[in-house]
């Protein structure tokens, strides 16, 4: 399965951690201020996607796709969509939340563009894995300090939870009502969360 690793423009603290997630034969994009990450990463980008509003453009003799900057999509999902059409299947989106609260959210909804579209995806950041989970069982293995489930939209019903301190069967989690906060794994097992009806947020905490 090819995979492409998004880079943004948020903060990075801890780099050794993130770049454990890496693989050689990942397809690197860098969008725009993603590029002050470049050296601490240690990879070269394959391909530069931006407008160039929080990076002063420097050739890097890589191809680069040039945005204008009033447009409908963010340098994030524009980059996203042209990795769709270059076919690739699994994405890993590193320095897309935190920053501003705004981009948080509107990269958040690209991991549920990209699972209707029945692909990987995953945002990962200094203290979490965030993806989304739905009739596929997602498994979280114990190493996580927490876990919690987030409706981001929609009616949610038949939510299941296994193998974990708060287990849940059946249940609804509503959007004005998000109860399945800091869940933990019981030590030793790996929990199963699964939702028959929906899709929601699944953010796995990292014990630092």
């Amino acid at each position: 399965m090819k995979r492409c690793v998004i880079i943004g423009a948020s903060s990075i603290k801890n780099y050794d951690r993130i770049k454990g997630y890496l693989k050689k034969d990942d397809f690197f994009v860098f969008c725009d201020g993603g590029l002050n990450h470049k050296d601490a990463l240690g990879v070269d980008a394959n391909l530069i996607v931006g407008d160039f509003d929080s990076f002063k453009f420097k050739n890097f003799n890589v191809q680069t796709i040039f945005l204008p900057r009033e447009k409908d999509d963010t340098d994030t999902v524009y980059a996203t969509k042209e990795m769709i059409k270059r076919g690739y299947d699994s994405f890993l989106f590193l320095a897309v939340t935190k920053k501003r609260l705004d981009h948080t959210l509107a990269n958040l909804s690209i991991l549920l563009m990209l699972y209707e579209k029945n692909k990987k995806a995953m945002i990962v950041d200094d203290f979490s894995e965030i993806e989304i989970v739905g009739k596929s069982p997602v498994y979280i293995e114990d190493k996580y300090k927490y876990f919690s489930l987030l409706n981001i939209y929609g009616n949610i019903k038949n939510v299941n939870i296994k193998n974990a301190k708060y287990n849940l069967e059946n249940a609804q989690i509503k959007t004005d009502y998000q109860y399945a906060i800091s869940n933990e794994c019981l030590k030793g097992k790996t929990a199963e969360v699964f939702v028959e009806e929906g899709n929601l947020l699944l953010i796995k905490i990292i014990d630092e």
